[in-house]
């Protein structure tokens, strides 16, 4: 949890503090309290909704965050299958599909991931990726051997294409400005329907009502921190790449 986020929980947790303050001073206890049955009734109908919505959005964006790490591990093992290819091609189009590869590689993990959190990709790195189709296109099948060879060379380039489409779609990907409106909202309405209880034990009320609330601002940050695949402290890493990288043999 970011400086940020602890903020936004200490300060909401001052403001519905103060809140209840008010509300204790201004209409006591004993006012409320002969609503507590019909309260609760409702209470219990928005408190249900509100939960339910909030599962669906964890549920959503734990899965699109999973999903991203999957796809970069698929990029980088298709891309792994060019490379282990091109160690098996005659120079000199075996030693520059090498090249290439490496280049994309280092270049995703040092140029590339930075502009994504930035809702961003690389020009440069979608230029290799045609160089690396060329290379490809390129071998020459004049015998069992390398027909195979380019057979596998053609499928692990598709999909590579396939799996930076998919990465670069989840650039963009995050909850919608109308959705975090409804989560924001239901969060005041959640929290403010406890104000309406009445309780003679005042420290108890107020415990209770933080209690709620604090879980809920926890919930949203969880949301916020997970929104976007590539930014918070649940941000994908470029692991796969980096393992890809690690231990390779001496370039041709």
């Amino acid at each position: 949890m970011s400086l940020l986020d602890i903020g936004i929980l200490v300060g909401v947790l001052l403001a519905v503090s103060a809140a209840l303050y008010l509300v204790q001073r201004y209409i006591p206890h004993p006012v409320r309290e002969v609503h507590n049955d019909v309260a609760g009734f409702i209470f219990a109908a928005v408190g249900v909704l509100y939960a339910v919505l909030l599962a669906f959005v964890v549920i959503a964006v734990w899965e699109n965050n999973d999903a991203a790490r999957k796809t970069t591990f698929k990029e980088a093992d298709s891309l792994a299958g060019v490379y282990w290819i091109s160690r098996q091609l005659p120079a000199p189009l075996g030693p520059q599909l090498e090249r290439h590869t490496l280049d994309y590689a280092q270049m995703v993990k040092d140029t590339e991931w930075p502009l994504m959190a930035h809702h961003e990709s690389s020009p440069a790195a979608t230029d290799l990726v045609y160089k690396i189709r060329g290379d490809v296109f390129s071998i020459q099948a004049g015998n069992d051997q390398q027909r195979v060879l380019y057979d596998h060379a053609v499928s692990h380039l598709e999909s590579l294409a396939s799996e930076r489409r998919s990465r670069l779609s989840q650039v963009d990907e995050d909850v919608p400005p109308l959705l975090w409106a409804a989560l924001i909202l239901g969060a005041v309405l959640t929290i403010g329907f406890t104000f309406l209880f009445g309780l003679s034990n005042t420290f108890s009320h107020a415990l209770m009502v933080l209690a709620l609330s604090g879980l809920v601002v926890i919930s949203l940050i969880v949301i916020k921190e997970m929104d976007f695949p590539f930014t918070g402290v649940t941000a994908v890493k470029p692991t796969a790449f980096d393992v890809f990288l690690q231990r390779l043999p001496t370039p041709r």
